[in-house]
C-alpha cells in the first residue's frame, strides 16, 4: 500500500501535552513497528528519563496492549524491543495522529523476532535525523518517518522503500521541504542485489500508471507525482560490516550510477547518496558525512 505524505509536519517529539505519552507510544509503536526502550524515549520525550517511558511501556503490557522481545546480542536484564499486541493494534485504528495513515503493526513474538534487527537499524536511522533536526530549529518528527512505502513500477512489480522521510529545513522565515526515500543496508544482501535498488528507483521515476480501461489519449503523468511534488531524493544508510566493505558498497552503488542509463537518467534529476549509519549518529546527517552517488566529495544530504 503507498502511503502519502503527511499532511501536517510534526516538529520534533509530540509536545501537545493533551495528548498522553500513553497515546503517543502506541502510535510510535503502530508507525515504526518495534523500538526499544531507549529508542521511544528519544523518539518521544528526549529530555525524559528511561523510567518514565517504562513505566508507560510497563502499564501497557499489563493492559494487553504490547508486549516486548529482546534484540539479538542484547543485554537481557536491559534491552527490550516493543511492539504492538493485536488488542494494541486495534486501538490505535483510533487514535487522531494516526489518522488516514494505516500502520504497518508486528503483533507476535515471531514476527518480531524475524524483523527485529532490520526494524530497529531503521529506527536508529531515524532517530539521527530528528536529533539532527531538534540541534538545528528543524522540523522532522516521529510520524515525518514513514516505514516500508511501497510502489509499482509496472509489470506486478513493486519498489519498496525502508522509510519515506519528510524533513523541513528552516532558515530565518524560509521553509524548505525536503523528502527522501531511505534504503538502509545491513550487508545482509550482496552488493550487487543492492546495486539494483537504483534500477528499482529509477524505473518509478519513469512510471506511468494507466487507469485500467482507457486509451492512452494524452501523455500521462509519472506515478509517484500523485504523492509527492517532487520526486524523494534517494539515500542509502550502510552499516554492520567493516568501514573497508562499506565502502566497498557504495563504490558499487557509484558504478551502477554511471553504467546503467535508467540510472545514470535518474541522477541528472534526483540527489542520491550513501552514508554510514555510524558516521551519521556520530557527526550527524547535516555534516560532511554523504557520499554522492554520481561523484564529488562528501557533503550534507541536504547539499546532494
Amino acid at each position: 500500500m503507498t502511503i502519502p505524505a503527511p499532511s501536517t509536519a510534526v516538529t520534533g517529539p509530540p509536545r501537545n501535552r493533551a495528548e498522553p505519552l500513553r497515546h503517543q507510544a502506541l502510535a510510535a509503536l503502530a508507525q515504526h513497528r518495534i523500538a526499544t526502550t531507549g529508542q521511544l524515549r528519544r523518539m518521544l520525550r528526549p529530555d525524559g528519563t528511561r523510567q518514565l517511558i517504562s513505566r508507560v511501556l510497563n502499564k501497557l503490557r499489563s493492559d494487553g496492549f504490547v508486549d516486548h522481545t529482546v534484540p539479538p546480542h542484547a543485554d537481557r536484564s536491559r534491552t527490550h524491543a516493543w511492539y504492538l499486541t493485536p488488542d494494541g493494534a486495534r486501538l490505535t485504528r483510533d487514535l487522531p495522529i494516526l489518522r488516514g495513515r494505516p500502520p504497518y503493526p508486528i503483533t507476535s513474538t515471531t514476527a518480531a523476532s524475524l524483523k527485529t534487527t532490520h526494524t530497529l537499524t531503521v529506527v536508529r536511522a531515524h532517530l539521527a535525523f530528528a536529533a539532527d533536526a531538534r540541534r538545528l530549529g528543524h522540523e522532522h518528527g516521529p510520524w515525518d518517518w514513514t516505514p516500508e512505502v511501497s510502489h509499482s513500477i509496472g509489470e506486478g512489480e513493486r519498489v519498496v522503500a525502508d522509510a519515506a522521510m519528510y524533513y523541513t529545513l528552516i532558515t530565518g522565515e524560509q521553509r524548505r521541504k525536503l523528502r527522501a526515500f531511505v534504503e538502509v543496508d545491513r550487508t545482509t544482501m550482496s552488493s550487487e542485489r543492492l546495486a539494483v535498488k537504483l534500477i528499482e528507483y529509477a524505473r518509478l521515476h519513469q512510471y506511468e500508471a494507466q487507469p485500467a480501461g482507457r486509451r492512452r489519449r494524452t501523455a500521462a503523468e509519472p506515478g509517484w507525482m500523485r504523492w509527492y511534488p517532487v520526486f524523494p531524493r534517494l539515500l542509502f544508510i550502510l552499516t554492520a560490516a567493516p568501514r573497508t566493505r562499506l565502502e566497498g558498497r557504495i563504490s558499487d552503488l557509484q558504478a551502477m550510477t554511471a553504467q546503467h542509463p535508467l540510472v545514470t537518467a535518474l541522477a541528472h534529476e534526483v540527489p542520491l547518496g550513501a552514508a554510514i549509519l555510524e558516521d551519521l549518529e556520530h557527526h550527524g546527517p547535516t555534516q560532511n558525512v554523504w557520499t554522492p552517488l554520481t561523484s564529488g566529495t562528501p557533503r550534507p544530504w541536504t547539499d546532494l
